[in-house]
């Protein structure tokens, strides 16, 4: 196990409504410096779909996408040790100050994306944002047992609170 540091600034403005809160990167969004940029994961196809847009490509058009409407991403852990990608070997977490983006933006609700981002949410940030979290599955392609449809459906959420 080596200590990661999650190096990638979070995305949002002050016009945010909805913040989707991921666990830490994986070693490809590490290495591509943004959020969910493994290829197998289907968070940019999901979100996209909700929203009615094209699915972004560049790190440009995906902050584009979300800034335009208000949702802002993060990660609840800023350093852990980890092995490679896999959540479930996360340890020593040190999180991220999730509050600070609630009192820079409007955000009206938080979304974990899958069962280890909401119980780290649920562990190192509720008491000090004191705003509930609502789990999402999440879009990694270790969830296997979501399709893109179903997974699509679950998410409709979001779309009804833009």
């Amino acid at each position: 196990m080596e200590r990661v540091f999650h190096g990638i600034e979070p995305v949002f403005d002050k016009n945010s409504k909805i913040l989707v809160l991921g666990s830490f990167p994986s070693v490809k969004s590490r290495e591509g410096h943004f959020f969910y940029h493994h290829p197998q994961n289907r968070f940019w196809k999901v979100v996209a779909r909700e929203l009615e847009c094209q699915v972004p490509q560049s790190v440009e058009q995906k902050k584009k996408m979300l800034l335009e409407h208000h949702i802002a991403v993060w990660d609840v852990i800023a350093s852990c040790e980890i092995e490679g990608s896999s959540d479930s070997s996360i340890r020593n977490a040190v999180p991220n100050d999730v509050k600070r983006i609630l009192e820079d933006t409007a955000i009206e609700q938080i979304f974990t994306n899958g069962a280890t981002a909401d119980r780290l949410y649920r562990k190192y940030c509720l008491k000090d944002t004191g705003k509930e979290a609502i789990r999402l599955p999440s879009t990694s392609p270790a969830n296997a047992s979501y399709s893109l449809e179903r997974l699509v459906e679950e998410w409709r959420i979001i779309r009804n609170l833009l």
